[in-house]
């Protein structure tokens, strides 16, 4: 059996054993994909100052999100097309999730349903929302989730339009997906996934079907999902998505300051400083980049998080000492699920866990809610 001891590992299991066109959709950015490499070499720019003769023992990385205690400052993102990854993805991500003590945020585009994940989950999770030109149809997305007992809602503002993403192009990865010569090829050469697929009745946006007008089998999925995401998205928009969820909101997208005190002065719980994992606009800033500057600006004001590039504990304990009170990770778990379903996500946030519990002990404590950026070397960030 292969030996997991990184995220990079479960990267080349999750390669190896799901279809290309699903491999490519997770691990790729827009245009150049110099966001999404910057997202993840930024990180690594930074520097630890190690300490030494400090006491080590009854370490923690306990603290809590959005008034939720979470067992370390991470979450599961919302990530489309999980189940594609690995059947039922959404629903052993959630139960991985669970188990390990991080919430799980389930994304609009998911192909396991808002109810397929409530029904097989004890404990609520948080639900994302694109925001779409059927006003009806949000409004009963937001009623399912408020149904299925969801204590947060994402909201993703940085998906108005869709960015250009070059390999979901050659790859034919539409809604839904185009079942070319050479994809049947490829998909043969992965047994497991095949047979996990053929399994499930889950292959599909089970968020959609049967729930937009219009939309009620595959055939006319592609059409509804090209012309609803909604370009004239503003913060009017905001104002009465939260109004009508009515519990803890969380804006998703944010790069920029003036947008964060938009966010700020929302309402909202929590911003995540994020460029959609340099999916969007090829081009911008690195989310680690534009996080302290978003911290000085309205940390005292909202609940600062990030997302992008995150691949190890040591890129957590980094974003936490600049001054995000909690961290997502999309393309870890992914990695982790196409390789190994449930086990896989599992192993993956026990990497991050245990890579955030030594470095923080290298660096002198023993309580993350006590780490600040003198962990850092000045100059490096």
């Amino acid at each position: 059996m292969t030996i997991i001891t990184n995220i990079e590992d479960l990267r080349v299991l999750h390669q190896k054993r799901t279809p290309k066109m699903f491999y490519d959709y997770a691990d790729s950015g827009s245009w150049t994909e110099s966001t999404y490499r910057a997202n993840e070499s930024d990180f690594q720019k930074i520097k630890l100052r190690q300490r030494v003769a400090v006491n080590m023992v009854n370490r923690t990385t306990k603290t809590t999100m959005v008034g939720q205690e979470v067992a370390m400052p991470v979450a599961l993102a919302p990530t489309g097309l999980t189940g594609m990854q690995h059947a039922d993805g959404e629903i052993l991500a959630a139960r991985a999730a669970e188990k390990f003590g991080v919430p799980f945020c389930l994304s609009t585009m998911s192909i396991c349903s808002i109810e397929d994940v409530a029904e097989r989950t004890t404990k609520p999770f948080w639900f994302q929302l694109y925001v779409m030109k059927d006003r009806g149809f949000i409004e009963r997305l937001i009623e399912r989730a408020k149904a299925a007992k969801c204590s947060a809602l994402v909201l993703t503002l940085d998906l108005q339009i869709l960015g250009q993403r070059h390999k979901d192009l050659k790859n034919g990865l539409s809604a839904p997906p185009k079942l070319t010569i050479a994809n049947i090829i490829n998909m043969m050469t992965k047994p497991r996934w095949c047979m996990g697929m053929a399994m499930t009745p889950r292959r599909t946006f089970r968020n959609i079907v049967g729930h937009a007008t219009g939309v009620g089998n595959m055939s006319s999925l592609s059409s509804w999902t090209a012309e609803q995401f909604d370009p004239g998205l503003s913060w009017d928009d905001v104002e009465w998505i939260k109004e009508l969820w009515g519990g803890k909101l969380i804006i998703k997208g944010i790069l920029d300051e003036e947008d964060a005190r938009f966010a700020a002065n929302s309402g909202a719980d929590a911003l995540i400083v994020s460029n959609h994992g340099g999916r969007q606009l090829d081009g911008a800033i690195s989310s680690i980049k534009a996080l302290p500057g978003i911290v000085d600006a309205v940390g005292k004001d909202i609940e600062v998080w990030m997302d992008g590039g995150i691949r190890s504990g040591q890129d957590v304990l980094k974003a936490w000492a600049l001054g995000a009170r909690g961290t997502l990770i999309g393309r870890p778990f992914l990695y982790g699920l196409g390789a190994m379903g449930e086990a896989g996500v599992t192993k993956c946030l026990e990497l991050i866990h245990n890579e955030l519990d030594i470095t923080m002990a290298f660096t002198g404590h023993r309580d993350i809610q006590n780490v600040t950026k003198d962990i850092l070397y000045p100059g490096t960030f």
